[in-house]
């Protein structure tokens, strides 16, 4: 097994592990079993958002332990490939088996790229689960890869299907959301990908603008300036926001994100509803 990231002074030190906890509004468990664990991952999960600001602040997107600075020190969140090595380098830190995973995420069309998706499995007491805090929605619990059977949580009701060719489905209320790669990978795989999402025209994260949080009883999501509010029952509540105050206000008050200058608001593609986040 190789760390989440090799470099040794990527690894954390206690005074950034506190910083990194208290960011989450989690305490220091007293050992890294299961429960301590889920408790993480739902704080996690509640504490930083899923967004891709950056790509329209012409800010660059690090593959290293700069991610942790950016959930850290300044507040963010960010996608896959940012928030789970960060928790990944959290999660080793306090002690547990941290490995990283790739997946492809299902499309209408199909299967999209073997890279197109980065997330975590933990090992405890000898058993696999799955962990990822980087997805449009996401389990708030670790998923063991040694069952079949419904793990329900508040986005829905999760499983993983058997395994076959190296290879796992993950289900979301019996649809598959992604396949998962059971090879271990380095992070270092991942930087091709990134720089597709980056830079090509195809690019589903350069069409959209997006913010998303799930909180304790719903969710809140802002793309572009359209903030919604879902209720744990499915109830909508839409506003169209006037005004950069009112969008800067929002990123305040629902994400605990303050932002200089806004992120450019892109154009959706013909037919495109964007990244279904909300």
């Amino acid at each position: 097994m190789t760390a989440v990231l090799a470099a040794p002074a990527a690894r954390l030190d206690e005074a950034l592990v506190d910083a990194y906890l208290e960011r989450i509004g989690a305490e220091r468990p007293a050992r890294p079993d299961l429960r301590a664990l889920a408790e993480l991952q739902e704080r996690h999960v509640l504490s930083v958002p899923f967004e891709n600001l950056d790509y329209h602040l012409d800010r660059e997107i690090h593959l290293d332990a700069r991610v942790v600075d950016k959930i850290v020190r300044d507040g963010r969140g960010g996608a896959c490939y940012e928030v789970n090595p960060a928790f990944g380098l959290l999660l080793e830190a306090l002690g547990y088996r941290v490995r990283i995973l790739a997946a492809r995420v299902r499309r209408p069309d199909g299967l999209g790229a073997p890279l197109g998706h980065l997330l975590l499995r933990v090992d405890v007491d000898g058993v696999g689960h799955l962990v990822d805090v980087g997805f449009r929605r996401v389990s708030r619990r670790p998923l063991p890869l040694d069952t079949t059977a419904p793990q329900p949580d508040a986005e829905g009701v999760f499983a993983v299907t058997e395994p076959f060719d190296g290879e796992q489905d993950l289900l979301l209320d019996g649809a598959p959301l992604y396949r998962v790669d059971l090879r271990e990978r380095d992070l270092g795989q991942f930087r091709p990908s990134l720089w597709w999402f980056r830079t090509s025209p195809d690019s589903p994260f350069l069409h959209d603008l997006f913010c998303s949080l799930p909180t304790a009883d719903g969710r809140v999501t802002l793309k572009g300036t359209r903030l919604t509010l879902r209720t744990a029952d499915g109830q909508r509540t839409v506003e169209e926001l006037d005004g950069d105050e009112a969008v800067r206000d929002a990123y305040l008050t629902h994400f605990g994100i303050a932002l200089a200058r806004l992120p450019r608001i892109p154009v959706l593609p013909a037919g495109s509803s964007g990244i279904q986040v909300e």
